[in-house]
């Protein structure tokens, strides 16, 4: 970036939050909508209430790549202090294992 000159900064148009009726959405037409999250049955004992908000919100959101929609396929995430381990099925993002980050 040099100083003084413009910046242009391009997004797709997406109709449910931007608002130019005559506008076609392209690729993004489909209407965005946030997992359930199921958590296994035993947790960490320092897991605390706060970091347990954070995961749901932050796996709500679906953190997969959006060209991945393999059921069966596991994924990793860190979420300091913990790693997380999860599949996406059905809408719904199944929490398989959180275990303390090491790295």
């Amino acid at each position: 970036m040099v100083d003084g000159t413009p910046i242009y900064d391009i997004k797709p148009y997406i109709p449910y939050a931007d608002s130019v009726p005559e506008a076609s959405s392209g690729f993004t037409a489909s209407v965005w909508e946030a997992l359930s999250v199921k958590l296994p049955d035993t947790l960490p004992e320092s897991v605390s209430e706060e970091w347990l908000a954070a995961l749901q919100e932050t796996l709500a959101q679906d953190p997969r790549p959006a060209y991945q929609n393999d059921p069966q396929r596991l994924y990793h995430m860190v979420l300091k202090p913990f790693e997380v381990h999860f599949r996406v099925e059905d809408n719904c993002a199944i929490v398989t294992n959180i275990t303390p980050y090491e790295g």
